[in-house]
């Protein structure tokens, strides 16, 4: 799994280190955004393979960082994973809707976070269309 890398969008430096240590225990680079407006310039700056974010984030939540993800054609296809201490009833589904690939609530299980992201990675990305 080594080269694998993911992007990590949130504003809590104690998560982002938790976050550091779990994934770089189990071989996935990592690189870190800690608000909405600098998210979208890192994933352009690093492109990941996946892309976790937390909702709660400065200078925006993270569904606009989503939509934004989402609107962007070199960005569109890259997974993301909802990570987030807000209500998973009341947010959920708005991610999912969103393109998330997947919601996790926090605190996270480890196992659970590292099965997931594992599937996503695993995924084939479908090819993107061309204009010729």
């Amino acid at each position: 799994m080594s080269n694998v890398k993911i992007l990590v969008i949130e504003d809590d430096a104690d998560v982002r280190l938790g976050y550091q240590i779990l994934l770089k225990a189990n071989h996935y680079e990592t690189v870190f955004a800690a608000d909405s407006s600098s998210a979208v310039s890192e994933a352009r700056k690093h492109t990941p393979d996946l892309i976790i974010l937390d909702l709660g984030l400065p200078a925006g939540d993270g569904f606009i960082v989503l939509d934004r993800l989402r609107t962007n054609t070199n960005l569109s296809m890259i997974p993301v994973v909802v990570v987030s201490g807000r209500d998973a009833r009341a947010n959920k589904e708005r991610a999912l809707m969103a393109g998330a690939k997947a919601f996790v609530q926090k605190p996270w299980n480890d196992n659970e976070l590292l099965a997931i992201l594992g599937q996503l990675l695993s995924q084939p990305t479908p090819p993107v269309s061309q204009s010729t």
